[in-house]
């Protein structure tokens, strides 16, 4: 007789799962623990930096070599019997929040990787020495690294598919179809967290432009748009070169620096953008210029480009 479809993806996902803890016990095991033996040495790196790389990977290898794999394994050779995994993974699903610790830290452990390689032969060394063994298969340590980055898609992947191929009747099919709504919803809270670092980061990145002025750094904020405007001034008919700001509250209309120490931009003028009204100018003088009119002042602007109006428009 033919195996059930979905006691073949159902064993797909045991191989996958032992494959994988082979994976993050190559990483906690070999790569985390050898780096570290040699960094309480003091000869290549500091300890600090060695657990920065690997972040949180022991409770992660911990958690699928000691209780996920297990269960997994018990459960498919109880299978003629008791043929379900779903509630296994409802288990499994809310211990995938640790991953959202080990994702966000991701770049930032390659870049830390790449920079000791520079400054420690002999970190590098040790790294290149690991590498060259059998277990690895001639992967480099950033390769293995990406395998936790990858795996909650993947279960997402399987399970979708281990829910298509239940039989309608399956006493599997409640808990697997809540499983998979656990699964997803953690994706998406690693997701969440990797783009909330983001914004984070530009953000900061457009405070220190800015020369990081107190009453405008607020983590709040979002960047909506930025780039060069042209200022048009009535009195002598004629145009300077400014630079926006828009965040989702304010305005900020500056100057660019010419002499660019610590900051690239000086504030001249904040406007809120409650109760700010923006419209276009019918200007044949000046193309593609607007109005924008706040609490604060009126400013006459002209953009590059009527695309380049339009989009600061909207």
């Amino acid at each position: 007789m033919q195996e059930p479809e979905e006691k073949k993806i159902a064993l797909e996902l045991l191989e996958t799962e032992q494959a994988y803890v082979n994976r993050l016990h190559l990483l906690d095991q070999v790569f985390y623990t050898e780096l570290m033996k040699e960094a309480k040495t003091g000869k290549t790196v500091p300890e600090e930096v060695v657990k920065m790389i690997f972040s949180n990977i022991s409770s992660i290898y911990q958690f699928h070599a000691e209780f996920f794999l297990p269960e997994l394994q018990k459960r498919m050779e109880d299978w003629n019997r008791n043929p379900r995994i779903g509630d296994v993974i409802q288990k499994l699903a809310p211990f995938l929040k640790m991953y959202g610790e080990y994702v966000k830290n991701f770049d930032k452990a390659v870049e830390l990787i790449a920079a000791w390689s520079e400054k420690s032969p002999p970190f590098q060394e040790l790294i290149a020495d690991i590498q060259k063994r059998k277990v690895c298969a001639n992967l480099t340590l950033q390769h293995h690294m990406l395998e936790p980055v990858q795996r909650i898609p993947r279960y997402e992947l399987l399970l979708k598919d281990y829910v298509r191929k239940l039989p309608p009747q399956s006493p599997d099919r409640g808990d697997a179809e809540k499983a998979l709504e656990m699964i997803f919803m953690v994706a998406k809270h690693s997701n969440a967290a990797i783009a909330e670092m983001e914004r984070l980061q530009n953000l900061w990145v457009v405070y220190q432009r800015l020369g990081l002025e107190d009453d405008i750094v607020d983590p709040s904020n979002e960047l909506i748009k930025e780039g060069p405007i042209q200022k048009i001034s009535t009195r002598n008919n004629s145009t300077s070169e400014k630079y926006l700001f828009l965040f989702n509250n304010m305005l900020l209309y500056c100057v660019p620096k010419v002499i660019q120490v610590g900051a690239e931009f000086q504030v001249h003028l904040r406007m809120d953008v409650e109760g700010m009204k923006v419209r276009e100018l019918k200007d044949t003088e000046f193309p593609h210029t607007f109005l924008v009119s706040g609490k604060q002042r009126t400013l006459e602007l002209q953009a590059r480009s009527e695309e380049e109006m339009n989009a600061w428009i909207k």
